[in-house]
Order: C-alpha cells, then sequence, then structure tokens
C-alpha cells in the first residue's frame, strides 16, 4: 500500500471539491485512534474519516459507519464543544509530507468568529490529531507527549503547535532534470535511488516509475541509458502526480493487496476504483473491523482458551484414570485366591505364593500382602479396592460426559467470538459466560445499556424469512421460543455451529430456500472456511433441549443430511444481507 504524502494530496483534492463550506454536524470517536466528521455539505452530507493508527495512517471520506462506544472519550467530547455547527473553509498540506491542516470558523465563548484548526499528521509513529486555538497553541489532542518523552515536539494542552520539520528532499512536483539525478553518487537501484532523492513518495511507487522507465523494480542505473530512463521518469512523474486516479492490485479472490496514485503493473493487472475514498473504504474497512473486534474480545477470548486447555488437561487425566479400572477384575480374583488360602498366611508376611486357579494351567504367583493387617484383612482389601474402582468407574465415566459437554459448549463460544461482528454481540458473549459463572462480572464497571440483539434476518430468492442465531443464548431462544413447530431448522452437522430457522408460515418452502438455509448453516459455522459441509435439516418439532444442558446445547434423531457450500459470495448474492445501522454515541 503506498498512502504516501502524493496519495494523500489527491485525497485532500476529493474532500475540498465536495466539503469546503460543509458545516459539522455531527462527531463520533468509534476506536482510541479514529474520528469522524459527520459533515451537512450543499449537495448532501459527507463523513470524513481521520484515522490515525501508526499501524494503518489515513484521512479520506467514507461510507462506512462503525459503531461507536456507550459513552463517547474526552477527545470527542472536546471536538464536539469546539467545532459542531462549524464551517470548514479551507484545506492545506505541507510539501511532501503525510499531514493536513483543516481550519473551521466557528464562534468562540462569548459568541465572536474565531478560526480553529484540526492537524491531522498521519506519520507513522508519530500518527497525531491536533485541535488548535487561533493563536495557534493547542487545545487538545489525540495522542499527548509529554516534555519527557520528545525533547523536539512535545504535545500537550496549552503549548504552541510547532509543525513537522520540512522534508529535506527534492519535491518531484518541481524537479525537472532525472538525468542529472541518476549521474548523482548514491545508490545504484533506480528505485532506491528515487526513494533517497525525491520525498513524499513511498517505495511502491518508487518501484512503479523504475518499471515504467527502466523496464524492471529491480534496474539497475550504472546498465541503464541515463537519457532516456530520465525522459521517461519525467513523463510519469509529471502524469501521475499531476492527474493521480485511485489505482490498486487485488488478489484473485478479489481482496485489495496494494493501492497506489498511480498504475500498479508489478504484480500484473490492476483496477481503477470509483474514488480515492471507495478505494480506501474497500480496502480498510473490513481489516479494520476485524482487527477491531479481535483486540475487543481478546480477554475473553483468551479466558475460554485456558478454560479449554484446563479442560482438556483434566479429560486426559480422567480417561487414564478410567482405563485404569478397567482391570479391577483382576483384584476380586487375588481376593478368591487369598481367601482360599487363609489357613496359610501368617499375620506380618509382605508376599505369599499361591496356586492360581483363574489360571488355565493352574500356575502359582506370588499375591502381596500388607504386614501390618491379617490375612482376612488383607482378602478383604483385595475385595474393596475391586469395589471402589467398580464405583471409580461410573464415576469417571460420569464426569468425563460432563467435561466433554463443557468442552464441547466452551468451543462453540470460541467459534462464536470468531465471528462476534459488533460490541453489542461481545457484550451478549460476555454476558452469557458470566451466567455460566466462567467470567466474573465487574461491579465497579458500568454494563453497556443496549436493547436485546435480534437474530440475524435474511430473505430468500423465494420470499422465506430465514434467521441465524449469533450466539449460543440466541440459538436456544430462535429454536424454542420464536420458531413455529412446522418452520424448518437446519444446522451444520456434527460441528459448531449457528441454529438457522426458515419460517415457513405453514407452507412447504423450494428446495432453493432450503439449499440457501443450509448455505447460511455452513457459512455460520466452524466449517464456514472449508467446502461441501454437511448440514443437518429437519423440523422444529424433531429438535429438543438438553435436560439440564448449556445454552443452544440440543438433540434431534429424525432429520436428513444436505452437502452446502458456504462460499461468501453465493451467500451475498442468493440473500439480501441486513443491513446494521451504528449504535451508541
Amino acid at each position: 500500500m503506498a498512502f504516501d504524502a502524493y496519495f494523500l494530496t489527491a485525497v485532500l483534492d476529493e474532500v475540498r471539491s465536495r466539503c469546503i463550506g460543509a458545516r459539522v454536524d455531527k462527531i463520533h470517536q468509534p476506536s482510541r485512534d479514529t474520528l469522524i466528521l459527520h459533515l451537512r455539505c450543499r449537495e448532501g452530507r459527507e463523513k470524513l474519516l481521520f484515522a490515525a493508527n501508526p499501524t494503518a495512517p489515513r484521512l479520506h471520506l467514507t461510507a462506512a459507519s462503525p459503531e461507536n462506544p456507550a459513552e463517547p472519550p474526552m477527545f470527542c467530547m472536546l471536538l464536539r464543544k469546539h467545532l459542531l455547527g462549524a464551517k470548514l473553509t479551507e484545506i492545506t498540506q505541507p510539501p511532501m509530507e503525510r499531514a493536513a491542516t483543516f481550519a473551521f470558523d466557528c464562534t468562540d465563548e462569548m459568541g465572536f468568529p474565531v478560526q480553529k484548526r484540526l492537524v491531522a499528521e498521519l506519520m507513522g509513529r508519530t500518527c497525531n490529531l491536533y485541535l488548535l486555538s487561533p493563536e495557534g497553541r493547542i487545545l487538545d489532542c489525540l495522542r499527548r507527549i509529554g516534555l519527557d518523552e520528545s525533547a523536539k515536539r512535545p504535545a500537550l494542552p496549552g503549548l504552541l503547535y510547532q509543525e513537522p520539520e520540512p522534508v529535506a528532499k527534492e519535491n518531484p512536483l518541481e524537479f525537472g532534470d532525472f538525468p542529472d539525478l541518476l549521474a548523482r553518487p548514491g545508490a545504484d537501484v533506480l528505485a532506491d535511488r528515487l526513494m533517497d532523492t525525491l520525498g513524499g513518495l513511498s517505495p511502491l511507487v518508487c518501484r512503479e516509475a523504475a518499471l515504467f522507465a527502466a523496464g524492471s523494480t529491480d534496474a539497475r542505473i550504472s546498465t541503464c541509458n541515463v537519457d532516456a530512463v530520465g525522459e521517461k521518469l519525467a513523463l510519469f512523474f509529471g502524469e501521475h502526480l499531476n492527474h493521480p486516479a485511485p489505482y490498486f492490485y487485488a488478489l484473485p479472490d478479489g481482496t485489495p493487496k496494494q493501492f497506489a496514485f498511480c498504475p500498479i503493473r508489478q504484480y500484473g493487472s490492476c483496477r481503477q476504483a470509483e474514488s480515492f475514498g471507495a478505494l480506501l473504504d474497500m480496502y480498510y474497512t473490513v481489516r479494520d473491523r476485524k482487527d477491531a473486534m479481535r483486540q475487543k474480545g481478546q480477554a475473553v477470548r483468551k479466558t475460554v482458551q485456558n478454560l479449554c486447555a484446563r479442560l482438556t488437561k483434566k479429560l486426559a487425566i480422567q480417561e487414564k484414570e478410567l482405563l485404569a479400572t478397567y482391570d479391577r477384575e483382576r483384584l476380586r480374583q487375588l481376593g478368591d485366591i487369598l481367601t482360599a488360602n487363609l489357613h496359610r498366611v501368617v499375620k506380618g508376611q509382605t508376599t505369599v505364593r499361591c496356586q492360581d486357579f483363574y489360571d488355565e494351567n493352574m500356575g502359582e504367583i506370588d499375591i502381596p500382602l500388607s504386614p501390618i493387617l491379617s490375612p482376612q484383612q488383607n482378602a478383604a482389601k483385595f475385595y474393596k479396592d475391586y469395589a471402589r474402582m467398580k464405583n471409580a468407574e461410573k464415576e469417571l465415566t460420569h464426569q468425563i460426559e460432563l467435561g466433554q459437554t463443557e468442552l464441547s459448549y466452551l468451543q462453540s463460544v470460541l467459534e462464536e467470538l470468531n465471528r462476534a461482528q459488533t460490541e453489542a454481540e461481545l457484550e451478549e458473549i460476555r454476558r452469557e459466560l458470566q451466567d455460566g459463572g466462567y467470567l466474573r462480572s465487574d461491579p465497579g464497571k458500568k454494563r453497556m445499556k443496549q436493547g436485546k440483539l435480534a437474530p440475524m434476518r435474511f430473505e430468500s430468492t423465494d420470499g422465506y424469512p430465514i434467521y441465524v442465531g449469533r450466539n449460543n443464548r440466541q440459538n436456544e431462544e430462535l429454536t424454542f421460543r420464536l420458531a413455529r413447530k412446522d418452520d424448518i431448522w437446519c444446522h451444520a452437522s456434527k460441528i459448531h455451529g449457528s441454529h438457522v430457522i426458515i419460517s415457513c408460515g405453514g407452507t412447504t418452502p423450494p428446495d432453493n430456500t432450503v439449499t440457501q438455509a443450509a448455505q447460511l448453516a455452513a457459512y455460520y459455522s466452524e466449517g464456514g472456511s472449508g467446502q461441501n459441509i454437511p448440514v443437518d435439516v429437519t423440523a422444529v418439532k424433531q429438535v429438543k433441549k438438553i435436560p439440564n444442558g448449556k445454552p443452544g446445547m440440543v438433540i434431534y434423531h429424525t432429520y436428513k443430511t444436505v452437502i452446502a457450500n458456504p462460499y461468501p459470495d453465493i451467500v451475498v448474492d442468493a440473500l439480501n444481507a441486513e443491513k446494521q445501522e451504528p449504535s451508541g454515541s
């Protein structure tokens, strides 16, 4: 990817054309590093996203609606205080730098017109957002930097804002003598020479320039015609810096892998997006959602993984102990042999040699004895050990069944955590684990207020509603409370997954609808990334809840099994997926 200074220049041109003169309508901060300004423009509404994330810094117009926290962070509240209702009047960018300043006309506490600025610095580890007063002092910033942390550029409220140091490289927009650049001493690899000399360009763009001018991303200056390559470099930068376009290279499955403001030919063919904002939305939205949910659910996931590991270890020990109880019959036999030979035993002996009448050859064996017990007590001990191991077999068998059920349940929770897409879904899983005694509820922590989360709803191409449970508790409610007895129930066979209900309304759904429901059951299951997943299909009335079982655990005996391919494109094309609205403040 190449979110460099000139890609940002193109993005800012796009923002200017659509947002200059717009009013700030809303301000949200979905995560620690991400800010979204909702702008009311002449031709409609726009959302301007700032991501000061060191691993993925960016700024662009977005159509995404990420979920917002229940309580907005302090920086978000400060921006709302100063910028709500303000008018965006100017957008500037330092030369060759991944930074931008947004000037807003607003009013102060006394009602006098003032100009405040929002500065976005998107330079890797130093990413930050600053809100500046009319005098250029920092009102606050997203990431505060103390005086002891950065001697050059501290970032604290009340300090004067200091602009980044100018880039000490040539400006490719103003540079014209490329043959001279190639004749200078420096790196022999053309892409490295461009990277070392020209400012504001990413390595990806420098490799593309080398490929265009010299035919290879690894081309060496010493083997090139300097004049010819220089002319092509001037043509490349003159065209693409003055007329940038949102190009991207995608993997065979359609996932964008690289993007730039110029064609990306070093990996093969590339495509052009509708706009820079649409390109960045396509590239980052899915990745950001997955990363955010992985981080938010990490603590719960770690707890469940530890519980699974502990249960697995416990089950292994119990199964080993159970295996040992299968040899208990020999204890009873030794008790019988010793009882028949009590007259030969004297208290204090440690062994006694007796004839084994359970052996076909009637051979002799040595029976171990306790010297502190009488002959009768030694015989009784063998019977007692036999009875203890017989009882142990029953108890261990029962405990192993309970352990395996609990392990299966916890593994299903892990699968739910991997599928969770919103904070609301994670919160439901947390509550489920708290109610089950697996997680402690924090009495000092304010619980997020939210309504009851509904199952996912889809509609088949034949018009039948199809409902999919998001977690175990929702699976149980969907199957045993919301569904009718004559509705169709689907579930991936013998693996963890969601309960899927076809709401039939007293009719028999067509085979195409059942196929689509089976695809959903396969997609929202543990095997969702595979192919040819067996899915069990039956009537809801055939599904029974396991007595005293964990949430969502059921049994059924009358069913048919179909094979479904859980390809996401099939699910998306065949069904109208639900559209979730953003929640929170």
